[in-house]
């Protein structure tokens, strides 16, 4: 719950924190990704470090510091600070989430229907606390003030460390290797490519550490490519991009949230800064988005098994772009209702979507590779987080005003998500499965 928790909060407080922290859309900009950004570069080799050194020593180290960062975030004076205390965020985050799908797969392994049920609480409660985070966040905002959003996490992280602690600890494997070239080149690379963009508008293109941030990511994406073709147990096996609509799914996914992570932080400075509403009525504002996103899960198995995976993926994009496309003709000082059928079409159409591109990618590779296969997909999902935040400040910047900003948001958001409908249509196999 903590780790999606702080994904969702931080957005709803980016007014606040310009304020208090006397920072630009940039600064705004770090404050979220540093926290994506170590989280989805860590989340493969998270998996081997758990595997290697036990299930629940991960979780608890993992918890602990999430804790501690959790607390420097809240005490942070300035930007840097702050900063840095959300990138050991994302690196606890990252630590804490396949280490306790291991501790739970342990603790149920002779009871499969306890075990669905358990899976199923696990997956559940993420989700809530994303959706939640955005409501929880105007409470807390309007009632207590920018640093309660992190200081929430100490009472959960204290629970879960006295609850965890009682749990045995699950066998090691003591042959798992860590791919410590591939997960160096990985945040290297991530992290050049996302500062270039972040910093850009700031420094303009033509700035040393712009280019040198492009030209960081692109050296690292070829390097990684060498590595992971060579390493006995790399943490990416690049033999899955070979197997029939698995990297269709992948575009779908960082499409999807590249979009919806894009539109949060765009959507929280709007309402805030340009519509004029207090931290709690925009948390309030964004209850039919959740509410949408959480009924469409809840369809979207029926309509799966009605209509096959491309059917479901295709409808979802474009539904979500349909949502951008409303949205798009936003014009300043509009009311509610005119946001309320993009804040309902765009969580519907995620919802429809991903549930089919998370079947399609674990039907396209055999069941000894699920566990890679989902791990991959969440780093894909958390790329895509980052690279939304990063390229949508990037277009706010160019256009110089957040409402023109955000119409121009959502025009690259609908062409992309349109993109992936597209070739989602014409590349994936009828059915769905390899």
């Amino acid at each position: 719950m903590v780790v999606q928790l702080d994904i969702t909060i931080v957005n709803l407080a980016l007014p606040t924190l310009a304020n208090e922290l006397a920072t630009d859309i940039p600064g705004l900009q770090w404050v979220v990704d540093a926290y994506t950004l170590l989280f989805a570069s860590l989340l493969l080799s998270a998996g081997a470090v758990s595997d290697r050194f036990g299930a629940k020593r991960s979780f608890l180290i993992g918890l602990s510091g999430f804790l501690l960062a959790s607390a420097a975030c809240g005490l942070a004076q300035n930007l840097t600070q702050l900063v840095a205390a959300r990138a050991v965020q994302g690196l606890f985050a990252a630590l804490m989430v396949p280490s306790s799908l291991a501790l739970l797969n342990h603790a149920f392994a002779h009871d499969p229907k306890r075990r669905a049920r358990a899976m199923a609480l696990w997956t559940a409660s993420g989700a809530a606390a994303a959706a939640m985070g955005l409501l929880l966040g105007g409470v807390l905002l309007q009632t207590l003030g920018w640093r309660s959003v992190f200081f929430v996490n100490l009472p959960l992280c204290a629970l879960g460390i006295v609850l965890a602690w009682r749990i045995a600890e699950t066998p090691r494997n003591a042959d798992r290797r860590l791919d410590v070239a591939g997960q160096a080149l990985t945040i290297a690379g991530l992290g050049g490519l996302i500062g270039a963009i972040i910093e850009m508008p700031r420094l303009g293109f033509a700035h040393g550490l712009v280019l040198g941030g492009f030209g960081l990511a692109v050296v690292c994406a070829v390097a990684f490519a060498g590595v992971q073709s060579r390493a006995a147990q790399p943490m990416l096996p690049l033999t899955l991009f070979r197997l029939p609509n698995f990297s269709i799914a992948l575009l779908s996914a960082i499409a999807i949230s590249l979009a919806y992570y894009g539109l949060i932080f765009v959507m929280s400075l709007y309402l805030q800064q340009v519509a004029g509403y207090t931290p709690l009525q925009a948390g309030l504002a964004y209850v039919p988005l959740t509410v949408a996103f959480i009924a469409a899960n809840l369809l979207s198995g029926r309509w799966l098994a009605r209509h096959g995976v491309r059917v479901a993926i295709v409808a979802g994009l474009v539904l979500c772009a349909s949502g951008f496309a409303w949205l798009g003709r936003l014009g300043h000082g509009e009311s509610y209702v005119w946001i309320l059928p993009a804040f309902l079409a765009i969580p519907a159409g995620m919802g429809l979507a991903m549930p089919a591109t998370t079947t399609m990618i674990l039907a396209s590779v055999e069941r000894s590779w699920s566990g890679t296969a989902a791990a991959v997909l969440n780093a894909v999902r958390q790329t895509g987080a980052a690279l939304g935040v990063a390229l949508c400040g990037l277009l706010l910047a160019d256009a110089g005003r957040i409402d023109v900003g955000l119409r121009t948001v959502c025009l690259v958001c609908m062409v992309g998500l349109l993109f992936s409908a597209a070739l989602s249509w014409r590349c994936i196999r009828d059915g769905g499965s390899a």
